[in-house]
């Protein structure tokens, strides 16, 4: 079980299966046991994507997309920024 990444989508995919069996009347050793996960993973996973469906998933996926976008415009800008401020410091006092 150690060493295994899962994907957003995976993990709500998993804990749909994990309702579904567990509304089957499975306990729920067994439904860890299903889905090749711990009991702490699982708890993890319910408390972080617990109600949330695909389609909030990919806004999701998307809204990290954009942030992250928005974090290397901010980084590129702050470089700019800085080379002119030095570029103006070696002008005027040149």
């Amino acid at each position: 079980m150690k060493g295994r990444r899962h994907t957003p989508e995976q993990v709500v995919r998993k804990l749909h299966e994990a309702d579904k069996l567990i509304g089957q009347g499975k306990d729920l050793a067994a439904v860890l046991k299903h889905l090749e996960v711990s009991e702490q993973t699982y708890h993890r996973w319910r408390n972080q994507f617990g109600g949330m469906k695909a389609n909030s998933m990919k806004r999701l996926k998307e809204l990290e997309e954009e942030n992250r976008r928005l974090k290397k415009a901010v980084a590129d800008l702050t470089l700019d920024k800085q080379i002119l401020k030095e570029a103006n410091e070696y002008l005027g006092n040149g």
